[in-house]
């Protein structure tokens, strides 16, 4: 029988004497009858021992079983049952010893039982002449179990570790303490029988938001709360950045401590470890004998303040750093970007990394009076033009017909994607990369709006405009990505070159942030929410109130018409996230069961219900969050 069925049995010892003496070890080193770490392996593997006057059981099974599914001590071992140890083999494990030879370490044990030995044969040591291999690497995980708990020999004693540093930001509200600890304990509500979400609001859901909003107003985190904050940054990675900034220091130290949270060495660490920016012996410290986070943070800080002594700080070792991390400190010279770090750029034009080399092409893109943005718009210019055989209002293309060595040098791709035509793979690189403020005079003098309603003749037009669009979204251009947008009420695919979704709201992230709001708003009025999902995304949080209004009206038609509230999931969830808190007293009325419209779906009424009394207590807990982290308050409220 392959192992993955044989972990669900048990494994009882056949010699009480000596599996008694064991556990009695265990129990002596340790008051809770296991060391940490052999707890931590139980709980991984599903493997728990109970001890009893006969002996000890060892079960096996997968991780979260609710206990022995086998015999207990007391019972009589049957003949055919594996037995967890025998002899002198036990009492060599109980000291320390490797059961199965020093092939077989626990971790080799751990890989055998998932892949099964069907798929993984067990180390040759453990195989025993007449055993198959499941019963056999069952002895073996009992073995290393009674040792892992019971022989667990004192090591030598280490250095002890220096003092955490201290944080100098002010203390959590006690309050706002508590509410973290129910976060990161995840005591959110799971999602109801036959897959409908539960009315309990999603507390994982909030802890970006509550870390958010910790960090603006200046708080440290409570120690006792760090383990569980690396803890939940380790298991998911959208919380990193706010995580380790609200960890700080501390939680950098600690991290230092536990192989399981090294990835806090390498991510995002706050400023309050940094030496003040003035002070250069210090900053000359910390970027030659720093940790990556703490250089890629220390450029941004002296960046900040003074870009040119950033510049000097990254030209000073740049030869000397790894490829990727000259992306990474290249990328952070769009902090205050100026004509000055042009002779940088260049020099970078020709790095050893493609990487490298196309962001620095990027960057200079977004210099528009840049020798480079003057030669890719030199380039552009001969490709895209007014037509002159005929009445002059259309724009004529002519695509390049090759990719020179200069072309390649300023970051232009010369292999096309895979069912892509390389010569509008060429001019869409070009393109995006000239200045916009250059098109007006290229093209009669036109503005942005009208350039963008001129036809294009033989079918380049959806290659031009993608390419303005991402030209709009590279340098920033409100202008233009607003012009490009066109107007609200027309359809992604209305006429040709109008932009996707998907590049509507790129472009919409470059407008201001009322203005994002008011155009995604009139969109959602004339289109409803079928599409919205992406454009909501980009928004600014919480919604201003014409596009909160709009949000609750389209789900509340939506609701109206009788289908199922399923399909709006995930601009539900979204509206959870991003509505003014102060919204939730407008859709208690929501929360009602409404009579159901003849032809409506079975049920739809309370599903619609169910959804709006979530999103109304969700908006009353991220208030209550808010409050709390305002000044000292009341016990969090009950979920």
């Amino acid at each position: 029988m392959p192992v993955r069925e044989d972990l669900m049995t048990s494994t009882t010892a056949s010699t009480p004497t000596e599996s008694t003496a064991a556990a009695d070890s265990a129990t002596a080193s340790t008051p809770a009858g296991s060391t940490p770490a052999a707890s931590a392996a139980g709980r991984a593997t599903g493997t728990s021992t109970v001890v009893g006057d006969g002996g000890a059981n060892t079960t096996t099974g997968t991780s979260g079983a609710a206990g022995p599914t086998g015999p207990t001590a007391d019972d009589t071992t049957p003949a055919t049952s594996p037995r967890a140890a025998t002899g002198p083999a036990l009492a060599h494990a109980a000291h320390g010893g490797s059961p199965a030879g020093p092939g077989a370490s626990w971790e080799e044990l751990v890989t055998t039982a998932l892949l099964g030995t069907d798929r993984r044969r067990p180390a040759p040591e453990i195989l025993a002449p007449g055993r198959d291999a499941p019963t056999a690497l069952l002895d073996a995980a009992a073995l290393h179990t009674v040792r892992r708990r019971a022989g667990l020999l004192p090591a030598s004693a280490a250095a002890r570790p220096e003092p955490a540093p201290r944080d100098e930001r002010e203390e959590l509200p006690e309050a706002a303490a508590r509410r973290l600890a129910q976060l990161l304990a995840d005591r959110s509500g799971g999602p109801g029988g036959g897959g409908r979400r539960s009315t309990v609001p999603d507390l994982t859901e909030l802890l970006p938001q509550w870390l958010a909003t910790a960090n603006e107003r200046g708080y440290r985190a409570p120690a006792t709360a760090l383990p569980a904050l690396l803890d939940a940054a380790r298991a998911r990675t959208d919380l990193r950045p706010g995580a380790l900034a609200f960890a700080g220091p501390r939680g950098l130290w600690l991290a230092r401590l536990n192989p399981e949270w090294r990835f806090a060495l390498r991510g995002v660490s706050g400023t309050a470890t940094l030496p003040d920016t003035r002070d250069a012996e210090g900053v000359r410290r910390l970027w030659d004998e720093g940790l990556f986070a703490e250089r890629i943070a220390l450029l941004t800080a002296v960046r900040t303040r003074d870009p040119a002594a950033g510049l000097e700080l990254l030209a000073s070792t740049w030869s000397t750093e790894r490829a990727e991390d000259r992306l990474m400190f290249l990328d952070s010279l769009r902090t205050r970007l100026s004509g000055a770090d042009e002779p940088f750029l260049e020099r970078a034009l020709a790095d050893r990394s493609r990487n490298v080399r196309a962001t620095a092409a990027e960057l200079l893109s977004a210099l528009p009076d840049s020798a480079f943005a003057a030669r890719m718009a030199a380039r552009a210019a001969t490709c895209v033009g007014m037509d002159r055989t005929g009445a002059g209002q259309v724009v004529a293309v002519e695509a390049p017909h090759e990719c020179d060595a200069d072309m390649e040098r300023d970051g232009v791709l010369a292999a096309a994607p895979a069912g892509r035509g390389e010569r509008s793979w060429w001019l869409g690189q070009l393109v995006e990369a000239a200045p916009l403020g250059g098109w007006p005079a290229r093209l009669g003098g036109r503005t942005p709006e009208e350039i963008v309603a001129l036809p294009v003749l033989d079918g380049w037009a959806d290659e031009l405009h993608a390419a303005w669009c991402r030209a709009a979204v590279r340098q920033r251009n409100a202008r233009w990505s607003a012009a490009l947008l066109g107007p609200p009420s027309a359809s992604p695919a209305a006429s040709q070159g109008s932009p996707s979704l998907a590049e509507r709201a790129k472009l919409l992230a470059t407008l201001p942030a009322g203005e994002r709001a008011s155009w995604v708003a009139a969109f959602i009025a004339a289109h409803g929410l079928s599409e919205a999902f992406q454009l909501l995304g980009v928004c600014s949080v919480p919604w201003a109130e014409p596009l909160g209004r709009a949000v609750v009206d389209a789900l509340d038609i939506a609701r109206d018409a009788g289908s199922y509230p399923w399909s709006f999931s995930g601009v539900m969830g979204l509206a959870e996230r991003c509505l003014d808190p102060s919204e939730a007293g407008r859709l208690e009325l929501l929360t009602a069961t409404p009579d159901e419209p003849e032809g409506a779906s079975p049920g739809a009424g309370g599903y619609w219900s169910e959804a709006f009394q979530r999103l109304v207590s969700t908006l009353r807990l991220r208030e209550a969050m808010l409050r709390e982290l305002t000044a000292p308050s009341d016990p969090p409220e009950t979920i």
